[in-house]
Order: structure tokens, then C-alpha cells, then sequence
């Protein structure tokens, strides 16, 4: 009786025990589910077709998750104009959620393109100490274009920015004269001149201020709100690690040398795969970046005069030509990118010299190498020396080499036995001689 009681009590506590932890997350669950969430995603470095598909991803993840805004945290040079459009237009398509654009932290910048996204958000504010501005187009993604052509993209810029300060009710005139003149200002003389709409140290500051804005006739409730960040995925990151420039010429270098390994060096397996790739990824990254194309023809320019010079006595100077054939092309490959992408010499040089040894030593053996008369099997032997065994004249004898027995006829006059004599023909399984001054050498054959 008195294990029945017992038992029945540690039942009755275990149930109770139990139920508490799902009242607990029963709670928590409805305490979260009450609270505002606001996404922020985080933008560094140079704008580009991998920032787009970022942002855009941070707009889509806002709207599943029903938050109240997006936060785009940004820092940033500048960038390409394609992509600054494509952004811009995805800003100006959000008509359901409100964009908040962040120039943080402390010391950050929304240079060049970051003028344009920046300025196109529903909401503008800027970390102290941060600067906005030097929006000319030439830091955006045109190399040096002629001037009707460069004229047409400042004007073009120009109109383009005018178009989103009005819509956004911003200053029309600044943002003329970040395209025109390059200006770029402090975050208190932005807030001043109504290029933005706030300033605030930390993110916490920037809910408490926006908390009430009203938009779309929704009042905005992000004070005290959970923020989610959504951080880059991996394919993010890798392409936008694929399509930095110096990386894209290290993939070029990849690709020439593995192909052309591959076809000097047959059955290598491993260079012609790993310059396959390279080439596929090179291909990828040109498609989706604004690339010269007469970059890539001076460095096929190159790689023919490389190869000419294993063939022809050129004493060098086919190899000093391909150099200068692909350091310009390198150099011009990466002219249409901004300032802020811009290859330096620092890469440039020690690529040219790397690929011009590359050729000189590897390449140029390997091709020799397959044009060249065949040395393999019996036709190695031919200009060797060995050693009678069986006295040779025109008719007969036998001599010793590479540990065997053959038969053999001598051109001229009859080699006698212990001499040594050279090799000069071979025809099926008889070799023709002809006789050697020197006596013989045991350690021959």
C-alpha cells in the first residue's frame, strides 16, 4: 500500500514537472511572436552583380519572415552602375516593405554607387563620422571611353540620381553635384542639407528613431524590435571571390597553363581539368562583369607568339613581344571595371614575367618535344656505341648492346672481336656498323 502511495505521488510531481516547461515555451512563443522583427543584412566593399542577388535575397527573407523593415548595413567604394541600377529598381519595386539604408559603422562611406543606393532608400541614415558623395560615373564602371561617350554616362548619371532624390523627396541639386563635381560630404552636413533623413551611433538608436514613421499608412513599430540578420550564403561568397579581378587573372594564368600543358604533355590529366575549370569560371565572371574584349584578344596574341617562339630562332624576341601582348591585354581586361576594382601593377608585372618563363621553359620543351623525331625503342640505340662479340664484315657478325645480342654487318672493312664499334642503322633485326679506334669499354651496353 505504501508503494502504491508513493508511486502514485512521484506520478503525480512528474506530470506536474512536465507541464511547467510547456507553459514556459508556450509563453515564450507568443512573447516572440508579438514582438516586431526587423532583417538587416550587411554590404562591404565594392557593389557588383553578387551584391544585387544579396540584397535581393534580404528583401525576399523580409517579406517571408514578415518583418517590419529591412536594414541594408552599408560600406562601400563604389561599385558597377549595372548593378547600382538593378538595386536601385528593386528599392523603388518595394512598395510593402520599407528599406532602410545604414552608412555604418563609424569611419564607413557610401561613395560612388553607394551615393545612388543610398539615396534611393525609403529611409537614409548615417553612422557619425561617416562621409556620402563622389558619385561621378567614371568611378562607376566605364575605363577611359571617349568624351561623347563619357558625356552621355555623366548625363545620364546625372538624370539618373535627380530621378531618385525627387522620388525620395531628397535633394535634387546635391545629388546633381555629387554626379557633376565628385562632391562628398560628412553625415551631420547630409542630415543638414536633406541627402538623409537621420543619424544614429548604433542600430539600436536607428529603431528607436524610426519607431511611429509611418509608411504606406502603416505605422513602422520597430522599437525594441528582434533583429535577424541574414548573413551571405556560400555561393555569394564564392562568386563574388571568383569575380575580384585579381582573382579572375590568376583563373586566366590557371586556364592557358593548364590547356596548354595538357596539349604539350598529353594524358597529364590533371593540368587540362584544373585549366577546363579555370577557363569555365573565367567565362562565368567575364559574362557577368563588364569586360574588354580586346583584352582577351591581346592575351590569345600573346600565347601564339609564345608558342611561335619554340619553333622559330626568333633569339627571344617573339617572347618579348607575347610579354607586352599580355601585360596590356591583363591590363585592358579590367579597364570597364571602377577605380575601386582596379588591377594594380602589383599584380600585373609578376603575372607577365610568371607566364613568360612559363612558356620559355615548360612549354617550349613540351612542344619540341612533340615535333621532334622519335628516340624511343630501336632508334635510341642509333649512335651508340658496342661491343663485337662475333667478328663483323659485310656479310655477318654479332655485337653486344643494352644487355643484348645481335646481329650485325659492317659498312667498310671487318671489325674484329673485342673492338667497339658505332651503331648507324638499323633494318629489322640487323644492324649496320662501322668500326671505332678506341679499345673497348666494359662499362658500355
Amino acid at each position: 500500500m505504501k508503494q502504491l502511495i508513493i508511486i502514485t505521488f512521484l506520478a503525480f510531481f512528474a506530470s506536474g514537472a512536465s507541464a511547467q516547461p510547456d507553459s514556459t515555451v508556450t509563453d515564450s512563443v507568443q512573447q516572440s511572436a508579438s514582438q516586431p522583427i526587423v532583417t538587416m543584412i550587411s554590404v562591404e566593399g565594392s557593389i557588383s552583380p553578387t551584391t544585387t542577388n544579396y540584397i535581393n535575397r534580404g528583401i525576399k527573407t523580409a517579406n517571408e519572415q514578415g518583418a517590419e523593415a529591412l536594414i541594408i548595413k552599408l560600406d562601400t567604394p563604389g561599385g558597377l552602375l549595372e548593378s547600382t541600377k538593378n538595386i536601385v529598381q528593386s528599392f523603388l519595386e518595394s512598395d510593402d516593405l520599407p528599406i532602410i539604408v545604414y552608412v555604418a559603422p563609424e569611419g564607413a562611406r557610401a561613395a560612388s554607387a553607394g551615393t545612388f543606393i543610398t539615396m534611393a532608400a525609403h529611409i537614409a541614415a548615417m553612422a557619425p563620422t561617416t562621409t556620402i558623395g563622389a558619385a561621378s560615373p567614371v568611378q562607376m564602371g566605364g575605363g577611359q571611353s571617349d568624351t561623347v561617350m563619357q558625356k552621355k554616362i555623366f548625363n545620364y548619371s546625372e538624370s539618373f540620381i535627380e530621378s531618385i532624390a525627387n522620388r525620395r523627396d531628397r535633394n535634387a541639386e546635391w545629388a546633381r553635384s555629387a554626379v557633376r563635381d565628385g562632391e562628398s560630404i560628412t553625415a551631420e552636413k547630409a542630415l543638414e542639407l536633406n541627402v538623409i533623413d537621420l543619424i544614429a551611433s548604433n542600430t539600436d538608436e536607428l529603431l528607436q528613431n524610426i519607431d511611429g514613421r509611418t509608411f504606406n499608412g502603416d505605422t513602422l513599430a520597430t522599437n525594441n524590435a528582434t533583429i535577424r540578420e541574414v548573413p551571405t550564403n556560400f555561393a555569394e561568397q564564392f562568386l563574388s571571390f571568383i569575380m575580384r579581378p585579381e582573382v579572375m587573372l590568376i583563373l586566366t594564368m590557371i586556364a592557358i597553363y593548364g590547356i596548354i600543358g595538357e596539349v604539350t604533355n598529353p594524358g597529364a590529366i590533371v593540368p587540362g581539368v584544373a585549366g577546363v575549370i579555370a577557363l569555365v569560371l573565367v567565362l562565368y565572371a567575364s559574362a557577368a562583369m563588364p569586360i574588354n574584349i580586346a583584352g582577351f584578344a591581346l592575351i590569345g596574341l600573346a600565347i601564339i607568339l609564345f608558342v611561335a617562339e619554340a619553333f622559330t630562332p626568333a633569339f627571344g624576341l617573339l617572347i618579348a613581344g607575347g610579354s607586352v601582348s599580355f601585360f596590356l591585354g591583363a591590363l585592358m581586361l579590367f579597364q570597364d571595371l571602377p577605380e575601386s576594382m582596379e588591377l594594380s601593377w602589383a599584380w600585373l608585372v609578376p603575372a607577365t614575367i610568371l607566364t613568360a618563363l612559363f612558356f620559355v621553359w615548360i612549354v617550349t620543351e613540351g612542344i619540341r618535344a612533340q615535333f621532334t623525331d622519335d628516340k624511343t625503342g630501336k632508334n635510341s640505340m642509333i649512335g651508340k656505341q658496342a661491343e663485337v662479340v662475333d667478328k663483323i664484315n659485310n656479310s655477318h657478325g654479332k655485337v653486344f648492346v643494352n644487355g643484348e645480342y645481335w646481329d650485325a654487318v659492317s659498312e667498310g672493312s671487318t671489325i674484329e672481336e673485342g673492338k667497339l664499334c658505332e651503331i648507324t642503322e638499323i633494318q629489322g633485326l640487323k644492324m649496320k656498323v662501322k668500326p671505332l679506334s678506341k679499345s673497348p669499354n666494359k662499362n658500355n651496353g
